[in-house]
């Protein structure tokens, strides 16, 4: 493998169960290096599509390729590949150790070769002095680390992650997401994660991946999905999201900053932006207007912005950080604000004056 050759390529991977398609026509290209998050909600072909890169299912059509060699024929044992379950799926009668030592055995590695590497990963994992222990002996995050090791023991070109924090209470997820993606940087090594969790998907990730249906809806860095969402489904599914239904007018100025005058179902007129390149945008398509709770602003006297809008205060909830609004607007529908809690608070019933420039909103087909 050549230093720009892909870690992983997936050309039109597809997979049927039966009269299902699991999986229609991915395509995805991970570089050396990153971690990328595959994230969609159950049924969508996640796992699937991760099962298939590791070999334990063989697609119908298309192409899966691992460091530029392509792995269609190739048994899950011969990929290069490290994975760790969701259910850690830890040998019960083997000590850590053993566990760990268990893939690099399988490679015909030598013992002396092996009893170090496995020392040097349990370090590695924070479980120096834990290797002699059965799988039954460990608490939930010791168990996932001996899974991490057993994984990365062999300097695998890949490591797939499916769900494995699923089973961890919050605190204990937030400290294994955050071992986890230290140690992907620390030893480089390309990662491809699983999980129906936006957030844990912000938090890790170089680049995420939006599945819905089986296809790729979307993919490229969190903030980009976050704020340029491609569709509806990735704009509710990607963090909160306000949504104005309406007909597309008007479409102006240049690209990169294309900007689409919209009349709402309630006859009032708004302005939002257009993605780069994006051109199934039309005059008279039915749009959803996507702005993000944190992006409205209250107006002050003599303040104007391209949107507009006043409603009154139903309810404030405390939520450390920041206060979460639902406004109830004038003329139907309502409006979430996400603002910082060190402002001023408002009560339910204070009434509110909004505005927020075409740029923090984008426009969407509705479909």
């Amino acid at each position: 493998m050549t230093a720009d050759t892909p870690a992983l390529v997936l050309g039109g991977v597809r997979k049927r169960f039966g009269e299902f398609t699991a999986v229609d026509g991915v395509d995805l290209e991970v570089r050396r290096g990153e971690f990328i998050t595959l994230l969609g909600p159950s049924g969508s072909g996640k796992t699937t599509t991760l099962r298939m890169i590791a070999g334990f299912l063989t697609q119908d059509e298309g192409s899966i390729r691992i460091a530029g060699e392509e792995m269609t024929r190739v048994p899950p044992y011969r990929r290069d590949v490290g994975m760790v379950f969701q259910n850690y799926a830890l040998l019960p009668h083997m000590s850590a150790a053993a566990n760990i030592a268990f893939p690099l055995a399988m490679r015909g590695i030598q013992r002396d070769s092996i009893r170090d590497k496995v020392s040097s990963v349990l370090a590695l994992v924070g479980l120096s002095g834990y290797g002699e222990r059965l799988p039954r002996q460990l608490s939930g995050g010791q168990q996932q680390r001996v899974a991490l090791a057993r994984a990365i023991v062999f300097d695998p070109t890949l490591l797939l992650l499916d769900e494995p924090f699923g089973a961890l209470d919050r605190k204990l997820r937030a400290q294994m997401q955050a071992e986890v993606k230290s140690l992907q940087r620390r030893l480089g090594i390309t990662t491809l994660f699983v999980t129906h969790d936006q957030e844990e998907a912000l938090v890790l990730s170089d680049r995420i991946a939006v599945m819905n249906a089986g296809r790729i809806a979307q993919i490229g860095a969190a903030e980009h999905l976050y704020r340029r969402p491609a569709s509806r489904f990735v704009a509710e599914f990607v963090g909160e999201a306000n949504l104005f239904r309406g007909r597309a007018g008007v479409i102006a100025g240049p690209a990169p900053a294309r900007t689409v005058e919209v009349k709402l179902e309630s006859g009032a007129a708004m302005r939002a932006s257009l993605a780069p390149g994006d051109r199934a945008v039309h005059y008279g398509a039915d749009l959803a207007l996507v702005v993000r709770p944190e992006r409205p602003r209250r107006l002050i006297a003599g303040a104007a912005f391209e949107n507009q809008v006043a409603g009154t205060v139903a309810e404030a909830t405390y939520l450390g950080e920041t206060v979460r609004y639902r406004v109830t607007l004038e003329g139907g529908g309502e409006i979430v604000l996400r603002w910082p809690a060190e402002g001023e608070r408002l009560s339910p019933g204070t009434r509110l004056e909004l505005g927020w420039p075409a740029s923090d909103m984008t426009a969407v087909l509705w479909a």
